[in-house]
């Protein structure tokens, strides 16, 4: 028989009381041979590798269900949560989700990576209103100990290029490539977003073969300076001030940077795609940081 909506919701907020009493059961990680093989390491990093994916898409596709299995995989004694409109520990999750109104959640993710010990996720939302969002969530001892994310309104039509927030590859490729992908993006940024070195901006990328999701600009090179110079006219200004974090799964690479947006406080969510060796497709979100006083936890935006 099909469990209804409410009963999905009932059963997850009852998952989160029993994990936070600590009677949520451990999903056990895969075991340690004592002398295990090169190809038995290699399979065994897989297995896991796919396992913490699967477990963040079934985390967040619970927002919309109602399934109450996902949470355990959040690790109820330690849940350090960036979001600065949801409060640490599973209380704070599950505050945010007794306020949905019933039914309204829907979660798509789009794409997930893993790097190391952190999964990150694109996802389109519509959760408290259509929404595209990053998560990144790390583990410790094979579950989640901590979470960031970034929110962006979803738009209402596509970028000037016929492109959406979240459409392209969703595969990564070039595995061996993975750190060589994020020295690329890493050495970009810090060329180009945060320290304005335009004249090295055209070794980067294919000429103006460039894909862009970004929802108020055009593909390639010359999208790009056309909305820069539509925001230069407009004295709308974007600076990118510091670089937090970059994770990778092979050709794919997102950077979270802090700056400034139209004079505002903007956490920049960037991921880009790689192909031989040159940037060739582009995703985003930008979220304007609150300020301090309307935190609900002490972790801050950033704090990797």
């Amino acid at each position: 028989m099909k469990h209804t909506a409410r009963h999905h919701r009932t059963a997850l907020m009852s998952a989160l009381v029993m994990a936070l009493s600590g009677h949520v059961s451990v999903v056990a990680a895969a075991g340690n041979a004592s002398s295990p093989a090169h190809s038995t390491q290699k399979a065994k990093v897989a297995h896991m590798t796919s396992e913490s994916k699967t477990r963040v898409a079934s985390l967040l596709k619970a927002i919309e269900t109602g399934e109450s299995g996902p949470v355990s995989a959040i690790n109820p004694n330690k849940y350090i949560q960036h979001n600065l409109a949801v409060a640490d520990g599973l209380s704070g999750f599950g505050a945010v989700l007794q306020a949905l109104p019933k039914g309204s959640a829907r979660v798509n993710t789009v794409r997930i990576f893993q790097d190391g010990d952190f999964v990150f996720a694109h996802t389109e939302y519509d959760f408290f209103g259509p929404r595209i969002g990053f998560d990144i969530f790390r583990f410790e001892d094979g579950r989640i100990v901590e979470h960031w994310d970034n929110l962006q309104p979803t738009p209402a039509a596509p970028n000037p290029s016929g492109r959406t927030m979240t459409d392209g590859p969703t595969t990564p490729g070039d595995l061996d490539r993975t750190d060589e992908n994020k020295a690329l993006v890493k050495a970009f940024v810090d060329d180009i977003l945060v320290g304005g070195k335009t004249d090295r901006l055209a070794g980067y990328f294919n000429g103006d073969d460039y894909r862009q999701h970004n929802p108020n600009i055009a593909d390639g090179l010359s999208g790009l300076g056309a909305a820069l110079q539509a925001m230069a006219k407009a004295n709308v200004t974007m600076k990118y001030a510091r670089v937090h974090k970059v994770l990778g799964e092979g050709n794919f690479v997102l950077v979270v940077s802090e700056g400034e947006f139209a004079g505002q406080p903007t956490s920049f969510y960037d991921l880009f795609r790689v192909e031989a060796g040159k940037i060739a497709e582009h995703w985003d979100t930008m979220e304007t940081v609150s300020p301090q006083s309307e935190w609900r936890n002490a972790n801050g935006k950033f704090g990797f």
